[in-house]
């Protein structure tokens, strides 16, 4: 069995689970369980009456499960986060931790196709049930569909292009696996920024596959009303795309438009934020390299 370490290193440890503010009888949930890390600080700081929920929807993370009976465990998307909170009896908590993102047992799984460090099958699947792979976006969205994904999700100026090339090639065999792709893509990846461009693609692709963007929505907005009156947000992320929902979220109570105002003027909004943006020191980047990107962001409820 992995263990939580090599499962996944937790980011901002300390600091994400600080920002809970946490209760010793608190009901608490953690929604990207991965290698338990973040629940397990969050289990050491409750008491005996205290609870912790936790989903994940890869079935991998499931080997990582805590014996303790404050703890349960749920194999799901945390989209759900109301509807299976509920079928516990649970209507209100008093703080939820995310660690958005790919955990690192998914990156270093060279068959889930999520690495760029490894040849594998075009999948990029977070949960094995969900249909929707990294080879039918390849291989079955049209040249407007995948530029649009590789432009929106990837940040990529010449997505029209990439887009057109993988179309074309396509035609004849399709695109299985992750070399294959990148060798139909080799002149849009010159040798000093292959990593970064091929980067920007694969999280294009891979956001798109897993909904992550849609997902983050969903469960922001069901936020609010989980939460009780002081109740604390802690969200990590790990691109502009992720940051920037959530910054607008915790400021405007919503993704687009202005925030809205009472009769007075003043913003109406469900949540405050608290303290600034934390991101990981020198020290943790240097034993953690795949922390220099995070970015957390506390808010309470009002």
């Amino acid at each position: 069995m992995l263990t939580s370490d090599s499962y996944h290193n937790p980011v901002l440890l300390k600091e994400s689970v600080d920002g809970l503010n946490i209760k010793e009888n608190g009901v608490y949930v953690d929604v990207t369980f991965g290698g338990g890390g973040h629940s397990k600080e969050i289990l050491k700081r409750l008491g005996k009456e205290g609870k912790l929920f936790a989903f994940d929807q890869d079935e991998d993370a499931l080997a990582n499960t805590i014996d303790d009976e404050r703890f349960t465990l749920i194999n799901e998307n945390f989209r759900f986060l109301r509807q299976f909170l509920k079928f516990y009896g649970i209507l209100k908590v008093d703080g939820i931790l995310a660690d958005f993102g790919v955990s690192s047992h998914q990156f270093d799984e060279a068959k889930r196709g999520f690495s760029i460090r490894f040849n594998a099958d075009l999948d990029m699947r977070m949960s094995k049930n969900n249909k929707l792979s990294a080879y039918e976006v390849v291989n079955t969205y049209s040249q407007e569909n995948l530029a649009k994904v590789l432009f929106e999700y990837g940040e990529l100026r010449n997505a029209v292009a990439i887009a057109k090339t993988i179309v074309d090639s396509r035609g004849d065999t399709p695109i299985k696996t992750t070399d294959e792709l990148k060798l139909v893509l080799k002149r849009f990846l010159p040798q000093m920024k292959e990593n970064k461009i091929l980067a920007q693609i694969y999280q294009a692709i891979r956001i798109e596959v897993n909904q992550e963007l849609e997902v983050l929505k969903e469960f922001l907005l069901q936020t609010p009303d989980m939460l009780d009156k002081g109740g604390r947000l802690s969200l990590m992320s790990y691109h502009s795309l992720e940051d920037r929902l959530v910054k607008r979220f915790i400021r405007d109570g919503q993704f687009e438009g202005e925030a809205e105002k009472d009769f007075y003027g003043n913003t109406n909004t469900p949540l405050k934020k608290v303290g600034g943006l934390l991101v990981p020191s020198a020290v943790e980047i240097a034993r953690n390299n795949r922390a220099r990107s995070a970015k957390l962001r506390i808010a309470e409820r009002k």
